[in-house]
């Protein structure tokens, strides 16, 4: 796409002017260096965060999920989400936009995808295995593509339109929420230490 397509594709928006001003000072070659280093460092920074945790708490469920910043899942849960989004989710949304014209791209259930491949049992190992070769294919695929390819468009569901560019940053973007998501478990596990050295009330009283 162009970059008068890229402006009339937002002219009957509220603020046309605006915002047609702010994409014309947006990066028009290809995906910038921040966003791929984050993509090819993040296996890497998602093992260290895994092995953070406590071997008997990989499995471990907090009494509340509120204000997990992630889906609420335990440590290898997040692990084979990762995993699964990548390579059902991601690598199939680059390649339809890659290859069709304006396609609907499907939201994952990822409570349902954790039921159906048994997450909860799952190797870590493996999970990360699968996801390093994934990942390495998705980094591939973004270095090589031309701004045009990146501009190509397409509509996310729950997201709505879109370019291949966004897609890419939702990808990091999700990177990071599940870093944010392990880092979230560490603290509810911490605080059970902090639990276990509170005094009750029966002993405040004394």
């Amino acid at each position: 796409m162009t970059r008068v397509d890229r402006k009339e594709s937002v002219a009957g928006c509220a603020g046309y002017g605006e915002t047609a001003d702010a994409l014309n000072e947006f990066p028009k070659g290809g995906l910038s260096t921040v966003t791929l280093g984050a993509l090819a460092a993040f296996p890497q920074q998602l093992e260290a965060h895994y092995a953070a945790i406590p071997e008997e708490f990989k499995h471990w469920k907090p009494p509340s999920w509120e204000g997990i910043p992630s889906e609420p899942f335990t440590a290898i849960e997040q692990v084979c989400h990762v995993r699964d989004i990548e390579v059902d989710g991601y690598h199939a949304r680059f390649r339809r936009t890659l290859n069709e014209i304006n396609p609907t791209l499907v939201s994952i259930d990822g409570a349902a995808l954790a039921e159906e491949r048994s997450y909860a049992t799952s190797s870590a190992s493996e999970a990360f295995a699968v996801f390093r070769e994934a990942r390495a294919i998705t980094v591939q695929l973004l270095s090589g593509l031309t701004p045009e390819e990146l501009m190509r468009v397409a509509v996310f569901e729950d997201y709505g339109p879109l370019t291949l560019r966004s897609l890419a940053h939702y990808l990091c973007s999700h990177d990071q929420q599940h870093l944010a998501g392990l880092q979230w478990l560490l603290g509810k596990i911490e605080a059970l230490s902090a639990q276990a050295r509170t005094p009750d009330s029966k002993e405040e009283n004394q």
